[in-house]
């Protein structure tokens, strides 16, 4: 048994060096937080509505964002190289890179063999209010141990769904992502683990998930730089704020017969999307030497010999 003087364990993706590419460009990130709207050039602007979702696209270099206008609400975000979808967000490293749960200067990060962030954080608006209880280096903590920006959870899907209710149902947000990337000529397995933005959510002493009503406002919002170019889905998850949620009442008697009977439909609400270029007149300055970053360098083809031909 441990005694109370051990130190606890150290973060195994710890920067150890000033260079780290762990390190965020903290630089960069406080010069786009800081722009004035009269800097930005306005390129998209759409509002998803309740227990649907959309996909768009967001050039390199620039800046998107999400709000929720009309209060607290769940969105589950897909991301993916717009140029080459088989480069996509990858959940799970970017919760072993970053944190649980991400705040102002993490980056999301693509899977193998690419291995680069697609986009950053650069300003988080949404706290936790009231129910803060301790700041940490990593944003807020509730009483029980809830941060928000989820990544330990992902997409509702209407498989898992079925198998706990015996119902099926179409919006879950797994669907919602299938069908906002149709037009993009991607599929249901190009849907991937998400980032639950304005979601609150934790592990309790049994290392069992939770969530919590979400704490957003008709203030609240969280504005990424995209490092490549984006292709970008997002649901607003069923599920609305989560304050009245349950795997076991998800459809209850709304399906197919669209009741508004104060259950979870009571607290679904849209997530608006906004993408700004940065105007041409402060680009050089503010992007400075910022490039495109490039795919992991590991060429080692994992140790086989590649024959040329027939010997």
């Amino acid at each position: 048994m441990a005694s109370n003087e051990e130190p606890p364990p150290s973060p195994a993706y710890f920067p150890t060096s000033p260079t780290s590419p762990l390190h965020p460009p903290k630089a960069l990130y406080t010069r786009l937080s800081s722009l004035p709207p009269s800097s930005l050039k306005q390129t998209l602007t759409l509002t998803i509505p309740p227990r649907s979702g959309h996909a768009w696209r967001v050039p390199a270099g620039s800046l998107f964002r999400l709000s929720t206008p009309e209060g607290p609400q769940v969105g589950d975000l897909n991301i993916w190289n717009a140029n080459d979808p088989r480069e996509r967000f990858w959940a799970a490293r970017t919760r072993q890179l970053q944190g649980s749960h991400v705040k102002e200067g993490d980056r999301l990060w693509s899977c193998l063999p690419f291995m680069r962030p697609l986009c950053g954080v650069v300003r988080d608006g949404c706290g936790l209010g009231s129910r803060e209880v301790e700041r940490t280096e990593r944003g807020g903590l509730t009483r029980w141990g809830g941060r928000v920006h989820d990544l330990l959870g992902t997409r509702c899907d209407p498989y898992v769904s079925h198998m706990l209710t015996s119902t099926s149902y179409d919006f879950h947000c797994h669907s919602n992502l299938v069908r906002a990337i149709l037009p993009y000529h991607l599929t249901e397995f190009d849907v991937h683990d998400v980032l639950n933005v304005f979601q609150v959510t934790g592990l309790d002493p049994e290392g069992r998930y939770f969530m919590e009503a979400s704490p957003a406002t008709p203030e609240s919002y969280i504005t990424f730089f995209a490092e490549q170019d984006l292709l970008c889905a997002l649901s607003t998850c069923p599920g609305g704020d989560l304050s009245v949620w349950g795997w076991h009442q998800a459809e209850e008697k709304e399906v197919g017969e669209g009741k508004e009977d104060g259950g979870m439909k009571g607290t679904c609400r849209p997530i608006k999307v906004e993408v700004w270029e940065i105007g041409e007149e402060v680009r050089g300055e503010v992007l400075g030497d910022w490039k495109v970053p490039e795919r992991s360098g590991y060429v080692g083809n994992h140790g086989m010999g590649i024959p040329s031909g027939e010997a």
